[in-house]
């Protein structure tokens, strides 16, 4: 009997700072360049591809807070 062996990927993380009290989600992928364009924003989050602080958001105008944790193609974007 084969065994079958998973690799899991290490999660990169970054730090992105914001100079205002909150930013949109899906400008916040645009601006740690995440996403190409807003469309392509609007896109990965409604599909539930993001999450926020853990949890899946579908909500493309969430705001983003200083302490946030941002989830998106295997990295976490912390906000500070």
């Amino acid at each position: 009997m084969k065994k079958i062996v998973a690799k899991i990927k290490k999660k990169e993380h970054r730090e992105i700072k914001i100079e205002s009290d909150f930013i949109k989600l899906d400008s916040f992928l645009k601006l740690c360049n995440a996403v190409m364009t807003g469309g392509h924003a609007k896109i990965v989050i409604q599909e539930g591809e993001v999450k926020v602080n853990g949890e899946v958001c579908t909500a493309r105008g969430r705001k983003i807070k200083v302490g946030d944790n941002i989830e998106f193609d295997n990295i976490i974007y912390e906000v500070i």
